[in-house]
């Protein structure tokens, strides 16, 4: 909303010339100062920076969580091996001891 504001002064007295001085003042409203755009953009970069955080941190767990399931199946593949190992030994043994009685 606009608002207008005239006011006039006049000088002078009876015996001199009078002058008038006129001042007109408009008021257009608030203005914006660009504040609201840079808090908006800073805001944005904000949002961004920490929706990349929190993929990378997503990122770095499912990488650790991987590497804990190929440890343990790595595990599981060495204890079978030993497994074979000791019943390869046992009928190594056995066999020993069957030529060894004869």
């Amino acid at each position: 909303m606009s608002e207008e504001r005239i006011t006039t002064v006049e000088t002078g007295d009876s015996a001199g010339p009078n002058t008038a001085h006129t001042t007109i003042i408009r008021d257009d409203g608030p203005r914006s100062s660009g504040a609201g755009w840079l808090i908006g953009i800073v805001l944005v970069i904000a949002l961004v920076a920490g929706f990349l955080l929190v993929t990378q941190t997503s990122t770095s767990e499912a990488a650790k969580d991987n590497a804990i399931a190929e440890a343990a199946g790595n595990v599981g593949d060495a204890a079978k091996s030993v497994g074979n190992a000791a019943q390869n030994a046992g009928e190594a043994v056995e066999n020993a001891a069957k030529n060894a009685g004869n």
